[in-house]
């Protein structure tokens, strides 16, 4: 992009992030189970085309298929595939598709272990991997980091430590339940907080129990920091059918007035999460479009 991101996340400038990757791959066949971060390298073609479908719905960042592309959770890659490889590969397939008119954003999700004293997994330790994985992203053609579902704040410290040597801006997004408190039971005005003072260049919610969680959370971080925020709900709650298939019950409509409510309280990066698709994205771009006309 011809200008750094985080000149344009200032009022009254709102940008429109992509949606769910995970759950939008399993609707094309990826198994259960499986990392994604496997058809950055066996079914480029169908990431491409990801990519691309968030694009023409109006997305001004497209996010990389690489959350899980850290050596802890993926410690022996995929499929005989090293996750370096994996992580390469999908940022230059999220570059390819947003050539110079979109952003892209180098995901990385949690490790999947406690950290120390919980559980077996240091600081350090985690620091290291959040800080390769980041490495990778930079050097591939990543326009920013985005930390995102982070349950718990020492963990998304490490990321964010982790990310920061590399002088890109640093997003960081919490999952958190309908109190507005995460997994672990860190409050939204906490973790923002903390997040402002260690670096980031933005903070939000993403995942999480619902759009409401999510309106929750942006409603006690806009009170506690100054950062630019995210929100990134799903599209709305998880339903498993009796065919197997998982849906979810927020329409594209419901999204448009989701948008709204977000923009209402300030926020700067507007997207969505696990079940939504290109239709719910090609909403928030229409909700925004009407704001900003």
């Amino acid at each position: 992009m011809p200008v750094d991101i985080t000149t344009r996340l200032q009022a009254p400038n709102i940008l429109v992030a992509d949606g769910a990757m995970g759950t939008y791959l399993q609707s094309q066949g990826l198994p259960a189970g499986m990392p994604g971060e496997l058809w950055n390298v066996e079914q480029p073609e169908t990431i491409r085309a990801v990519h691309r479908a968030y694009l023409d719905a109006g997305s001004q960042i497209l996010t990389t298929n690489t959350f899980s592309g850290n050596r802890v959770r993926l410690p022996q890659g995929v499929n005989g595939h090293p996750t370096a490889e994996l992580v390469r590969r999908g940022v230059e397939l999220a570059r390819e598709a947003a050539g110079d008119v979109a952003w892209v954003a180098g995901s990385m999700g949690p490790t999947g272990k406690l950290l120390e004293p919980l559980g077996d997994l240091s600081c350090d330790e985690a620091e290291a991997a959040y800080a390769e994985q980041a490495g990778i992203m930079a050097e591939a053609g990543a326009d920013l980091i985005l930390i995102e579902t982070m349950t718990d704040v020492e963990e998304a410290r490490a990321a964010l430590l982790g990310a920061l040597p590399t002088g890109l801006p640093v997003f960081v997004t919490f999952a958190f339940d309908g109190s507005g408190r995460t997994l672990m039971g860190n409050p939204a005005d906490d973790v923002c907080r903390e997040i402002q003072a260690l670096g980031a260049t933005a903070v939000g919610a993403n995942c999480g129990q619902g759009p409401e969680a999510v309106i929750v959370a942006l409603q006690r971080m806009v009170r506690a920091c100054s950062l630019p925020l995210i929100g990134q709900p799903n599209a709305g709650m998880p339903t498993l059918q009796a065919t197997g298939q998982t849906t979810w019950d927020a329409t594209p409509d419901e999204f448009a007035e989701l948008a709204r409510a977000m923009i209402g309280l300030g926020v700067r990066v507007l997207g969505a999460c696990c079940g939504s698709t290109p239709a719910h994205i090609a909403a928030i771009r229409a909700a925004v479009d009407a704001v900003q006309a």
